[in-house]
């Protein structure tokens, strides 16, 4: 679908480029109605990523949408990703032993101030600049990626350091995980085109790090062009000839993201109603806003999927936008006896087992839908 408007890139204001996966009219992934309201009523947006010829960023095209307020609660996974990320961050020596520090906050996650704080960095005094700034999986959510990237920097004192972290756009294209795209999460950035965008405005990357987490993240360190400070460039040399290898910039090499929605789709809708024919009870575990145009491709109702149970309250009493399928405290089903539970997010698996152990005490099995759908080989407890 298209709004009829050429696209113009979101960071270098080109217009040059293509559309490499359209999915169509989507609910708002972040919207979850009320469970008595009619599904046939859910506003549905174009979700379409497009990729700008000129700088190379990934982005949407469009989106009408208006961000709700984050109601998910996030995986352990991240905090514990976010103290490992600090750790290194201080051995590569880019933390000041008395400094000041900038948070520019995501829905994603805890701050890592208080983390930051543990070693000596405070916030800056009101006007000043700060020897750190940090962003860590915000900067995707502005809608104007040259404005937002001036804030970042305008914040950082001279001299200082510059943590960026993102979802890497390798880690999507090469997990398949085009459910990544969803509304609100306006910029994908690859390791190619941050470090391109931020060589823009004079600032060069001085070390890369990447994590497990959401099937492959990365942060970067930068600092003004010719400042003085540690520098280890090989773990960047190595991600930017990953992203060449996957053809990150190119159209026709992003567009097996678009082939892929099908193959995903179209398995679970199978495995769901195999599950059905044979008496098997499925439910899921976590109201993912990435689940959301799955289960719509997938044409998914409470028929074959009856509830999904989520750990967080302000959820209770609605339901999946598009789908219908309600969303449930875990009491309400912890007793239920479910043959099999869908968990939409890998990184929510240790929380779900933690929280609902009564699924494998009672033999039942866990199941991972991204990438791909997939058993939980899982053993036994300490």
């Amino acid at each position: 679908m298209s709004s009829g408007h050429p696209v113009t890139c979101r960071f270098c204001r080109g217009t040059d480029g293509e559309v490499v996966l359209d999915l169509g009219a989507q609910p708002a992934c972040d919207h979850f109605p009320a469970v008595d309201l009619p599904v046939e009523e859910d506003p549905r947006h174009p979700l379409r990523l497009w990729l700008c010829a000129r700088c190379g960023l990934a982005q949407l095209a469009e989106d009408p949408t208006t961000p709700e307020e984050p109601r998910a609660i996030e995986p352990e996974a991240l905090m514990r990703q976010a103290r490992d990320a600090i750790d290194r961050v201080a051995a590569a020596g880019l933390l000041p032993a008395a400094g000041t520090v900038r948070e520019f906050g995501s829905p994603h996650g805890d701050s890592w101030l208080g983390l930051l704080a543990d070693r000596g960095l405070v916030a800056p005094a009101p006007g000043q600049r700060a020897d750190v700034v940090l962003d860590c999986l915000g900067l995707l959510h502005d809608r104007d990626q040259a404005e937002a990237l001036e804030l970042r920097l305008d914040a950082l004192a001279p001299g200082g350091t510059l943590l960026v972290q993102f979802h890497s756009l390798a880690a999507v294209l090469g997990g398949s995980q085009w459910n990544a795209v969803r509304h609100g999460h306006f910029a994908y950035h690859s390791v190619t085109a941050l470090t391109g965008m931020l060589a823009h405005r004079d600032v060069e990357v001085t070390h890369a790090f990447r994590f497990d987490l959401y099937g492959g993240t990365v942060l970067l360190a930068a600092r003004r062009a010719g400042g003085a400070g540690p520098r280890d460039t090989a773990p960047l040399s190595e991600l930017l000839r990953e992203d060449d290898r996957l053809g990150i910039t190119d159209p026709r090499r992003l567009r097996a993201l678009d082939r892929s929605v099908g193959v995903l789709a179209d398995q679970l809708h199978a495995h769901l109603e195999g599950a059905q024919r044979e008496g098997r009870r499925v439910l899921a575990y976590g109201a993912a806003s990435r689940a959301v145009s799955l289960l719509c491709r997938a044409g998914i109702a409470p028929d074959l999927l009856p509830a999904v149970a989520d750990a967080s309250p302000a959820k209770h009493g609605r339901r999946m936008p598009g789908s219908g399928v309600p969303i449930v405290p875990l009491e309400r089903v912890r007793a239920a006896g479910p043959d099999e539970v869908l968990v939409f997010v890998p990184d929510l698996v240790d929380d779900a087992r933690t929280a609902w152990p009564e699924v494998e005490a009672e033999g039942g099995c866990w199941m991972v839908v991204d990438p791909g759908l997939r058993p939980v080989r899982v053993g036994p407890r300490a």
